[in-house]
């Protein structure tokens, strides 16, 4: 057993005379803003193409909070709609057809549907104390 203090941990995977994988891990400070990454940032106007938007809980240096667990609060405007959120807590009992979700070890999930009709979905994301985040995708005719 290793006594836990913050830092950082560095492990490297070696093969004879060289480095093959080398992956660090830093410990996160407090939560401080929230970071949106969408699948795909172009989505089909038809009605029922999806994208889906990963929303992380980083401290100040862009670092995930693995315990951060805080409420986050969407809203959506232009040729889309929110599918659904979920957050991987499989014991929750939180509704998937909202437009919130507490975070589960600093991660949760928003599903944005488009309209039939091109344009631009923006979503943005919420959560009191912390700095927010918005994301664009664009909805376009299919060809």
């Amino acid at each position: 057993r290793v006594p836990w203090e913050p830092g950082e941990l560095k492990a490297i995977g070696k093969d004879p005379g060289k480095d093959l994988l080398e992956k660090t891990v830093k410990t996160a400070g407090e939560p401080s803003k929230l970071v949106l990454s969408a699948d795909r940032d172009i989505i089909y106007a038809d009605g029922s193409d999806l994208s889906f938007i990963t929303v992380k809980i980083t401290d100040a240096n862009g670092i995930m909070v693995p315990n951060a667990n805080n409420h986050v609060q969407f809203n959506i405007e232009g040729t889309g709609v929110i599918a659904g959120v979920d957050n991987g807590l499989q014991t929750s009992h939180e509704p998937f057809k909202a437009d919130n979700r507490n975070a589960f070890n600093g991660l949760c999930l928003v599903v944005v549907q488009s309209l039939e009709k091109p344009g631009t979905i923006k979503l943005t994301a919420s959560s009191e104390g912390l700095e927010g985040a918005s994301i664009d995708i664009k909805v376009r005719s299919e060809e």
